[in-house]
């Protein structure tokens, strides 16, 4: 059986023409089963803290929270995002945290006046946030001087990414953050979004070894995100059961070393929506140009910026608009979308190039829909040339 089968005419139970009548096109869905199967597979990890910038819409937060999930965030609208889903401020651990690599004035602010803890990107935020909350703890985000990702543009690690404080001033910050008073009491170590197995245990060791190097004042470590997304059938699921084992003999070890224990953080952030989501185009027209035949979509790159953006693969499915589920022939298309723009396909690779998809053959009015569109989907939109927001 296909995960991803090219004819659907439901979506979560909820036929793909009713959600089409009742919200329209374009038209993002969330399968909540989805996020808390997810959910349950990352239990063994002490905190599961959500990467929030994946997707942030009020009622995937709200369902977070519900289900024990505390949360991350990047910027002051993320932190006021979590405020209105009902997430508290103060809590052991953190509910929200903050991470980043610089302060603008805003989130500055609005850490302080909370009390976020804060997870720092650079030996800057340091100063900036010990000169107005002195006494206090603090992480830090280490770039370890490698990183993996399913794009280059995803890549957070290595001496290309801005992300991170220097796995070589490590001890400089710890200095730095003594100067205010501020004990170091984290590591966050992340590499990059769709690595491999092998790259993220490496991180395990590098992120404990650390951790050792800052001392007793440690009390958490923290996994970072970046856990695999299957986007096409052959994809295998990541083996979270023997990811977790990595991590915990680390983090073992360490506890052993610095004498108490230590709490062990995962941040998912693509990994527990991803396959949540789904966006439910019409299509518009049906055309030929040369050797290629295309369909053309009512959202384009203003809706989902990924295939624009990394070249990346979002499995596709045709919906009658009928309803019916009867066979209809295979045919090799390319998928655009409606904007005054040539690079407004949804089909393409990371050089640009365009590729075609194989799909039943469909007629305007069909709809097409997008899977695994749950993560850097919507919170990626803009609302270029003047299209609006989708639902």
């Amino acid at each position: 059986m296909r995960r991803y089968p090219k004819l659907i005419d439901e979506i979560a139970g909820i036929p793909v023409r009713d959600l089409a009548r009742d919200f329209g096109t374009p038209t993002y869905i969330y399968d909540a089963a989805t996020i808390v199967a997810r959910i349950a597979q990352l239990r063994r990890f002490d905190v599961i803290r959500y990467a929030q910038k994946a997707n942030s819409n009020l009622a995937v937060l709200d369902l977070m929270r519900r289900y024990a999930v505390l949360v991350d965030a990047v910027s002051a609208g993320e932190i006021q995002r979590a405020l209105a889903a009902g997430y508290p401020v103060a809590g052991e651990p953190p509910p929200v945290v903050y991470t980043a690599d610089i302060f603008d004035r805003e989130t500055l602010d609005l850490v302080v006046a909370h009390g976020i803890p804060v997870n720092c990107g650079s030996p800057e935020m340091i100063d900036q946030y010990g000169e107005r909350a002195p006494g206090g703890a603090i992480t830090l985000r280490v770039n370890p001087g490698f990183g993996h990702g399913h794009s280059r543009k995803t890549n957070t690690g290595g001496e290309h990414s801005k992300h991170g404080i220097w796995h070589d001033e490590i001890e400089a910050c710890v200095a730095r953050a003594a100067r205010f008073d501020l004990r170091v009491s984290g590591v966050h170590v992340h590499i990059g979004s769709g690595a491999d197995m092998e790259h993220l245990a490496a991180v395990a060791e590098a992120c404990c070894g650390f951790a050792r190097r800052i001392g007793p004042s440690i009390t958490t470590i923290s996994a970072g995100g970046g856990l695999p997304t299957p986007y096409r059938d052959e994809d295998a699921h990541v083996d979270i059961d023997a990811y977790f084992e990595i991590w915990h003999a680390a983090r073992l070890r360490l506890a052993r070393d610095l004498g108490h224990p230590v709490r062990l953080e995962i941040e998912p952030g693509r990994f527990l929506v991803a396959e949540s989501g789904f966006l439910l185009t019409e299509l518009r027209a049906v055309k030929r140009e040369g050797a290629n035949l295309f369909y053309l979509l009512d959202a384009g790159f203003n809706a989902l910026a990924r295939p624009i953006l990394y070249g990346a693969y979002q499995p596709m499915a045709i919906a009658a608009a009928d309803g019916s589920r009867a066979e209809r022939p295979f045919v090799d298309v390319v998928v655009g979308g409606p904007l005054c723009e040539s690079g407004d396909i949804f089909t393409q690779n990371e050089r640009g190039e365009v590729r075609s998809e194989r799909l039943p053959e469909a007629r305007v009015g069909d709809f097409l829909v997008i899977g695994c569109a749950g993560a850097y989907g919507f919170v990626m939109a803009s609302n270029y040339n003047n299209e609006p927001a989708c639902a």
